[in-house]
């Protein structure tokens, strides 16, 4: 039999010699269409196999901990946590260099290091394993995520080398996958003004790229995350919630535009933002990645020695993200990173807000997190919007130091701003302070 659509819900059918047409032929065809798609939209959970990471190196916690996770994700949700990550290196004594001006001691988006002239260089890298299938996007989303360490600290992209690891197979699937993930990879240093200067490659049981990117930047012009300063609005550039959209992915729950739209965001580059930050006196700066929005931020707190007030009404989040959350899928870095909680100072309340668990998802090649005046802060969101970044916004505000991160709850028509913070900006150039432009009606938000 054959069913055959015409458009305008009409169809023709066929069987055995006989045909028939008609508006109810297409509504049988609809059904059978629509049954035979449920079975890849609702897919079975996936049986999990006890004692399947059962190692003589692993104990008993370790085990249990690592069962709790059914598929650990790629990308940034990939990386090992902050709280790890500190107690490791903590104990770790770098050679001294009197050229090296940021380094292990004072750790920050990337190194800077003085090699005599009149701009420092920038080093940084980056490496994860695949998050997409297709081999030169993902070279396209590890390129600019690597770059973004450059664009937060304000300066330009000059050189990168590759760290490629590709899946065993014959000779000639290595070898296109590898030229598909490069040639992606490439396009989006190039459009960078960042030469591709070499590389290692080698063999390994999944997908991952990396690379070791240096920039330059003035001495005057390096931003570094500690330079809050109280009166300063909180500016982010791109909306959150790669890690639990790829997490939901992995397990074949996230519907399709939803993922589409987040690879989006994580190809779009930092570059043009990093200018507009720039333009409108950005103090300080970070690119949201792995540690999650609330990580990044609390770096940013304690070497400023300022307090910052959210309102988490305000911060962007990217489409399907709530829904896969209320789902209870997040990334497998998730759990390591609401370990920061305690820097909220209303935890009670925070806990409760529908977004508290998007403030902790783990991001990949996500946007810029910056200072800006707040005399400068429509007129920075203004130019972000019209520069692409369609969902830039502000999402707090800098006072005076406070031990903690101090969340806001928004009440129901959006406008609520607290005392403590109302009182914290300076007047001196004639400014109004936050509450008088929420009252005007004349803030971005």
């Amino acid at each position: 039999m054959y069913l055959v659509s015409t458009g305008e819900r009409y169809a023709l059918g066929t069987r055995n010699g006989f045909t028939f047409e008609g508006a109810w032929v297409w509504r049988w065809k609809d059904s059978i269409d629509r049954r035979f798609m449920r079975k890849f939209n609702e897919l079975p959970e996936m049986a999990q196999t006890e004692g399947a990471v059962a190692s003589p190196l692993a104990d008993n916690t370790a085990i249990k901990e690592i069962s709790a996770v059914v598929m650990r994700c790629g990308g940034c949700g990939a990386k090992v946590g902050a709280t790890v990550l500190a107690r490791a290196l903590g104990a770790i004594d770098p050679a001294p260099r009197a050229d090296v001006i940021v380094g292990l001691q004072a750790p920050d988006d990337a190194a800077l290091v003085d090699v005599g002239g009149e701009r420092l260089s920038i080093q940084t890298v980056d490496y994860f394993r695949a998050i997409v299938d297709d081999p030169h996007l993902f070279g396209k989303i590890a390129a600019n995520h690597a770059l973004g360490d450059i664009y937060a600290m304000g300066g330009e992209p000059q050189s990168a080398l590759a760290i490629a690891t590709i899946p065993y197979g014959i000779e000639a699937k290595i070898e296109a996958d590898l030229t598909a993930m490069m040639a992606g990879a490439n396009a989006v240093l190039r459009d960078a003004d960042c030469a591709l200067v070499g590389g290692h490659t080698s063999e390994g049981a999944e997908l991952s790229l990396g690379f070791a990117v240096n920039g330059l930047v003035s001495r005057t012009k390096a931003l570094r995350k500690g330079g809050l300063q109280p009166g300063d609005a909180l500016v982010l550039t791109k909306p959150i919630g790669t890690g639990t959209l790829l997490a939901a992915d992995m397990r074949g729950k996230a519907k399709a535009r939803w993922v589409m739209a987040a690879i989006a965001h994580m190809i779009h580059s930092n570059r043009q933002a990093a200018w507009i930050l720039h333009a409108h006196g950005a103090h300080a700066a970070t690119d949201v990645t792995g540690f999650g929005l609330l990580g990044h931020l609390i770096e940013m707190v304690r070497v400023s020695d300022v307090g910052v007030t959210l309102a988490p009404d305000r911060i962007p989040i990217l489409e399907g993200a709530r829904e896969t959350i209320e789902m209870g899928i997040f990334s497998s870095l998730q759990p390591q990173n609401v370990r920061l909680r305690r820097a909220i100072r209303d935890l009670e309340t925070a806990g409760k807000h529908p977004i508290y668990p998007l403030l902790f998802d783990p991001q990949t090649a996500g946007g810029l997190l910056a200072a800006v005046p707040f005399g400068d802060a429509n007129h920075c969101v203004t130019a972000l919007r019209a520069t692409g970044y369609a969902e830039a916004a502000v999402i707090g505000f800098v006072s005076e130091r406070s031990p903690m991160i101090e969340p806001v709850i928004l009440d129901p028509t959006g406008t609520r701003i607290p005392e403590t913070l109302a009182g914290s900006h300076p007047t001196a150039r004639g400014e109004r302070s936050p509450q008088e432009s929420m009252d005007a009606k004349e803030s971005v938000y």
